[in-house]
């Protein structure tokens, strides 16, 4: 075999998103001793749906799209996970998506398990009465297999509050009653919690700023680059330049912007949102997206999507810690570079965590009827992440692996040992 061809292999596997989770879970599953039968159980899905979800267009014909929900596991409790609409879903993403929900409801020890969910389409270019025919017939086809005690989905890429709504409305039509806490990430009116839609950028704020009391750093000198200017990164780059981190570099999917004095955050999100790009932004020199990456810094927040660190670039990172606001954007095959530079990872699994957290509370409060202060939301995630850090920090530091181990260590074990208790219904 050529050495290219070798080489092309090797590019296919590290950009699986699937793959690269599970290379995690087995080296995790390995240190741990992990039982052979509940290593059998835990390392494949509990059921995979695939729908088929045909919808009038407004030329009045039907197209039939492709849908998948992946429920990964229930241990813990109901599966737990968002739904993406976009022409690049694939069932392997999915699966893997739906894993990460596992573990990092683990990880912070929400009592749900991991699910995922996407529709292959491309949501840019149907009509708003497109969206939501389709949303409604993919939710009726899930009607069996969702529910409050079953699988709670929410947004994800490319869906909102206004696809909760439909799908939480589809679902309470079939009910014949309303059933607000079939879904999370709903409008506050119809039963949404409020820090809802902040909750994964002010998750970032609080490890990252954990990380910086770990290593001493100071917020005003601790110089910061967030990839991704979305519902994630733009939010976390706001939250962190209010906080009174420097801002130093910040992109969307066009390309990003860098200041090493540190950029007016809140006018750099309103050029964006005016213009729909950061290009002609004063007072800042454009950088492509892979520049940023490699920007000097002392704290790097990839929030874009997966697969934006590989064994390519990892090398020429020049940051401190690495705090992962996107699911996945890190391959397998960059741990042990990241590892061997001495950068200090908070994987995915914790880092983004704030949105699943935010979401648990948001069913907490569907299920009960009563709704908490934003304040009261935003102290108990707080505590959360703070308590989920701590415990990570201390499983590292026990058991002498890396941050990303760690992680896979702890979930995986706390997954494990409610897994045992309840035993093996074969």
């Amino acid at each position: 075999m050529s050495t290219a061809l070798v080489d092309d292999i090797k590019e296919i596997k590290e950009d699986n998103p699937f793959e690269s989770m599970m290379s995690r879970f087995d080296r995790a599953a390995q240190l741990l001793n992990l039982d052979p039968d509940l290593y059998a159980v835990m390392r494949v899905p509990n059921r995979e749906l695939k729908v088929y979800i045909p919808t009038r267009m407004d030329s009045g014909r039907i197209q039939v799209f492709e849908g998948f929900r992946v429920q990964h596991n229930f241990a813990r409790g109901p599966a737990k996970g968002g739904i993406r609409y976009s022409p690049d879903v694939n069932i392997d993403e999915i699966r893997a998506l739906a894993a990460w929900m596992t573990w990092k409801c683990a990880v912070v020890n929400v009592p749900f398990g991991g699910a995922k969910g996407g529709i292959i389409c491309d949501p840019m270019q149907m009509s708003i009465g497109e969206l939501e025919r389709m949303t409604r017939r993919y939710a009726s086809e899930l009607l069996d297999f969702i529910g409050p005690e079953k699988d709670v989905p929410a947004p994800d890429m490319n869906t909102n509050e206004q696809t909760m709504a439909w799908i939480m409305d589809t679902y309470s039509m079939h009910a014949r009653h309303t059933v607000n806490a079939v879904v999370t990430g709903k409008p506050i009116d119809l039963g949404g919690s409020r820090g809802r839609l902040e909750a994964t950028g002010r998750g970032l704020l609080i490890v990252v700023t954990e990380a910086a009391k770990r290593f001493k750093m100071t917020p005003a000198d601790t110089r910061v680059v967030v990839q991704g200017s979305g519902n994630v990164g733009g939010i976390a780059a706001l939250l962190v330049h209010q906080a009174g981190f420097k801002v130093v570099g910040i992109s969307d999917v066009h390309g990003g912007i860098y200041n090493p004095r540190g950029l007016e955050i809140p006018q750099a999100l309103k050029h964006l949102e005016a213009t729909r790009s950061f290009e002609g932004f004063g007072g800042a020199e454009r950088v492509s997206n892979s520049e940023l990456l490699e920007l000097d810094c002392d704290v790097l927040i990839p929030a874009a999507t997966e697969n934006q660190i590989t064994s390519s670039n990892a090398e020429r990172l020049k940051c401190k810690v690495l705090a992962e606001g996107a699911n996945g954007p890190t391959t397998a095959a960059a741990d042990e570079i990241l590892y061997r530079k001495g950068i200090f990872v908070i994987p995915d699994i914790l880092a983004n965590a704030g949105g699943v957290t935010v979401s648990y509370f948001e069913w907490v409060q569907d299920r009960m009827g009563y709704f908490w202060r934003e304040d009261v939301v935003n102290e108990r995630l707080q505590d959360t992440m703070v308590a989920s850090f701590n415990d990570l920090c201390r499983y590292a530091d026990a058991h002498s692996v890396d941050t990303r181990t760690a992680a896979y260590m702890l979930a995986i074990d706390r997954v494990a040992y409610d897994t045992r208790m309840r035993g093996i219904y074969a």
